[in-house]
């Protein structure tokens, strides 16, 4: 069996299409995506062949024997290599909140759970939370009961909704909100099951996590003294 993944690509939103539709081929029907906007300055872009145009951002769970498979076909097929042609990356998932989350991000992928996974002498997690739109103080009040500080909210939206009553007997908005919780690793399995027990699937917020390690941080000290 292999690794879990976040899978995080950023093109150019007018190709955005051409990606989801390599992904959905691919059995990688779940995704959430929201808009960015490229900043670097004109010399750098243009030095690399870039521009800066408005850009897709699409995040997906994945094993990583999919990501090899999807990794050729962005780099033969789309040229996601070429200069302009975008970025896509993977960061190693060290908790998934739940079987029937795990089922729901890795759906067709044939994926079998393995042992939770951790890097050693990781003093930080990054939990990621996508929820119902409009509830966003809900699960905060929950991760904060738990020991968590604060966090930071995107909009996205969800695409393989229709395939969630599968795996949850539930129907799911297409709109959704993405929080980023930076928390202590020892914290981390606490403020997971607050957040599952006061706003997960059976919730108003209908809310899916999971976490992922942290190699270093800027910022956190004051508030963590």
């Amino acid at each position: 069996m292999g690794n879990l993944y976040l899978m995080t690509t950023i093109v150019n939103r007018k190709d955005a299409k051409k990606y989801i539709e390599i992904f959905n081929k691919n059995n990688l029907h779940v995704m959430y995506l929201t808009l960015g906007m490229g900043t670097a300055s004109n010399e750098i872009l243009d030095y690399m062949g870039l521009d800066g145009s408005e850009k897709a951002v699409a995040f997906s769970v994945i094993d990583e024997r999919f990501w090899e498979k999807i990794k050729k076909q962005m780099e033969k097929d789309l040229k996601i290599d070429a200069p302009g042609g975008g970025i896509s990356f993977t960061i190693s998932l060290s908790s998934i909140g739940g079987k029937h989350t795990l089922e729901f991000l890795l759906e067709d992928q044939n994926y079998q759970k393995e042992a939770e996974t951790t890097l050693k002498n990781t003093k930080h997690e990054l939990i990621v939370v996508i929820a119902e739109q409009g509830y966003t103080d809900l699960i905060m009040d929950a991760a904060r009961g738990a020991g968590a500080y604060g966090g930071t909210v995107i909009h996205a939206k969800g695409t393989g909704m229709e395939l969630a009553e599968k795996f949850m007997g539930v129907s799911f908005a297409v709109e959704k909100e993405m929080i980023f919780i930076v928390t202590k690793t020892e914290q981390k399995n606490n403020i997971m099951k607050a957040i599952m027990k006061d706003a997960g699937i059976d919730s108003k917020a209908k809310s899916i996590t999971f976490s992922l390690p942290v190699t270093d941080t800027a910022g956190l000290r004051l508030v963590e003294d």
